[in-house]
C-alpha cells in the first residue's frame, strides 16, 4: 500500500546482542523499535551455547512473534532482522536471518543493503558447484565464506567482503562469536552500544534506547568487528574511504530519534527545513508538513521563516503497510485513507507545504488536491531534499528512472502537474550543509538518487545502467 502511496520504500535493519540472558526478548523489542525499515518479514536466531536455532516468519514482527514461546528461545546471544526485499523474492525462505549448518558449525547471516554484482558472484558459484537455496543476495556471502571449506573466521569473512561490491551492514553469528562489518564507503548505517556487559549492535540507535543500551560508536567503513566471551576487538578488511552515508536516511528512512554518523536525525530534518526556507521562501500564511517524516523539517521552515507551523494534515495511523487488498476504488483513494486535510485549519489560507520527497508525483498531487478540496487558498510545495532523478542501487527500492516525475519534467511542470501555485527543492549544498556536521572528519553523503555520482560501482565499470534498481 504504502510503495503505491509513498514511492519509496525502506531497506532492512538488523540487530544483534551478545552476553545478555534475555537476548531473544532484547532483539524482539530492538526489531520492534526498526519495524519502519521494513514489514514484510522478520526473524531471530538465537545461540544457546551448542546450537543455533532459528524463529521467523512473513508479516510485522508482532505477527511473527504472536505465537513464539521465547522460552524455546533460550540463549545470551541473537541476531535479528527485519526485512524489504531489494533483492529476492517476498517468500519465507528470503527472510532473515539466513541459517547455515554444516558438519564444522553453524551460521546465521543478517544483512541491510545490496551487492551490486550479485548475479555476477552467483553465477561463479554455481559453476564451482554451489547449490543456492534462496533468491536473496545474502546468502551469496554465505557461500563466498565456505568458499572451498574454509572456517567462518575473520580472515574468511574479510575474503568474501572484498569479492562483493556494493553497500551494506552485515551481521554474522556463528556458535563461539559474532561479527559485524560495514562497506568500505559507509553507506548503510551500523552502530554498538553497551547493556551492562552485553554488547549490542544495530541499524539505528533508537534500537539502544528501546532496550536501554548506551551508544558507544559507530562501526567504521571497511571494519569487521569481532565479539565474543574475550569482549570486541576490530580489524580492517578494506583500506577506509571516505563516508558516505545515504542521505535517504536522514530525509526519510530512520527514525527522527535515532542518531546516524552522530548526526540526530530529527536535528538534521529541521535544518533542512531551514536551509529550505533561506533558499525558497514563500508569501502564505502558515506552514504544514506531510506527516510523519516531513514534519521536523516544516518545524525547521516555519522557524526560519517566522510562519506558524500548524497541524494541516493528519495521518490516520490505524491504516498501514498490513491493509489487505483495498478494493480498486480503495486504491485510488489510499492517499485519502492515509491522510486528512484539518478544513478548519487550512480554510481560506496560503499554505506552505513541506514534504521530504517527490518520487512518482501522484502523492503530492493527491495531496495538494486535497488540500484545496479543504478550502487552501494556494498550495506552495517546498520538498526538504533535492530531486529525485535517478535509481539507488545501494538498497532503497527506488523507482526506476522513466518513473521519477523529477527525471522526466522540469520544475514548472512539475508544479503544473501536482496543482501547486509553486514548487521548489532543497539544494544539494543546503543538504549537505543540514547533513555533515564537520567535512573535515573523512564524512560525506550518497545522494546518487539526486546528483546521479554513485560512489561505488563495479570494477570498470564508468557508468551506472538505468535498466533496473
Amino acid at each position: 500500500m504504502l510503495a503505491e502511496i509513498k514511492g519509496i520504500n525502506e531497506e532492512c535493519g538488523v540487530f544483534g546482542i551478545w552476553g545478555h540472558e534475555r537476548a531473544a526478548e532484547l532483539t524482539y523489542y530492538g526489531l520492534h523499535s526498526m519495524q519502519h525499515r521494513g514489514q514484510e518479514g522478520a526473524g531471530i536466531v538465537v545461540n544457546d551455547g551448542m546450537e543455533l536455532k532459528a524463529h521467523k516468519g512473513l508479516g510485522l514482527v508482532n505477527d511473527v512473534f504472536k505465537h513464539a514461546n521465547f522460552s524455546d528461545l533460550t540463549g545470551n546471544v541473537a541476531v535479528g532482522h527485519v526485512r524489504y526485499s531489494t533483492q529476492g523474492g517476498k517468500g519465507v525462505e528470503n527472510v532473515q536471518p539466513l541459517l547455515f549448518r554444516s558438519q564444522t558449525g553453524s551460521m546465521a547471516l543478517a544483512h541491510n543493503g545490496n551487492l551490486m554484482n550479485e548475479q555476477k558472484l552467483r553465477g561463479e558459484l554455481e559453476d564451482e558447484g554451489s547449490i543456492l537455496q534462496t533468491s536473496s543476495d545474502t546468502e551469496v556471502l554465505a557461500h563466498l565464506i565456505r568458499r572451498n571449506g574454509m572456517e567462518t573466521n575473520e580472515e574468511s569473512i574479510s575474503s568474501a567482503l572484498n569479492k562483493v561490491v556494493g553497500a551494506y551492514a552485515y551481521l554474522i553469528l556463528k556458535e563461539d562469536k559474532m561479527f559485524a562489518a560495514l562497506d568500505p564507503s559507509g553507506i548503510r548505517p551500523l552502530s554498538i552500544g553497551k547493556l551492562g556487559d552485553a554488547y549490542v549492535v544495530a541499524s539505528e540507535t533508537c534500537a539502544f534506547d528501546q532496550i536501554g543500551a548506551t551508544f558507544i560508536r559507530e562501526v567504521l567503513p571497511g571494519e569487521l568487528v569481532t565479539i565474543s566471551d574475550k569482549g570486541i576487538e576490530s580489524t580492517r578488511f578494506a583500506m577506509r574511504e571516505q563516508r558516505r552515508m545515504c542521505a535517504m536516511e536522514y530525509v526519510y528512512l530512520s527514525r527522527p530519534d535515532s542518531d546516524l554518523n552522530e548526526v540526530n536525525v530529527h536535528a538534521s530534518r529541521k535544518r533542512m527545513g531551514m536551509e529550505l526556507a533561506k533558499e525558497s521562501p514563500a508569501e502564505a500564511d502558515m506552514v504544514i508538513g506531510v506527516p510523519d517524516s516531513s514534519i521536523s523539517a516544516a518545524i525547521g521552515f516555519a522557524e526560519e521563516s517566522g510562519l506558524p507551523y500548524e497541524m494541516g494534515i493528519i495521518k490516520n495511523r490505524y491504516v498501514g503497510r498490513t491493509f489487505i487488498q483495498p478494493s480498486q476504488e480503495l486504491r485510488e483513494q489510499g492517499v485519502k485513507l492515509k491522510l486528512a486535510p484539518v478544513r478548519g485549519i487550512v480554510e481560506g489560507k496560503r499554505i506552505v507545504m513541506i514534504d521530504d520527497s517527490i518520487v512518482r508525483g501522484t502523492t503530492s498531487r493527491r495531496i495538494v488536491q486535497m488540500l484545496k478540496e479543504a478550502g487552501a487558498k494556494e498550495v506552495h510545495v517546498r520538498i526538504a531534499s533535492p530531486s529525485i532523478q535517478n535509481p539507488c542501487y545501494y538498497g532503497i527500492d527506488m523507482s526506476t528512472r522513466k518513473e521519477l516525475i523529477a527525471a522526466n519534467n522540469s520544475v514548472d511542470e512539475i508544479c503544473e502537474i501536482i496543482g501547486a501555485e509553486s514548487v521548489s527543492y532543497l539544494s544539494i549544498d543546503g543538504l549537505e550543509k543540514a547533513i555533515i556536521k564537520d567535512k573535515t572528519l573523512h564524512q560525506g553523503i550518497c545522494a546518487a538518487c539526486m546528483t546521479g555520482n554513485y560512489p561505488v560501482k563495479e570494477s570498470g565499470q564508468t557508468e551506472i545502467s538505468y535498466t533496473r534498481c
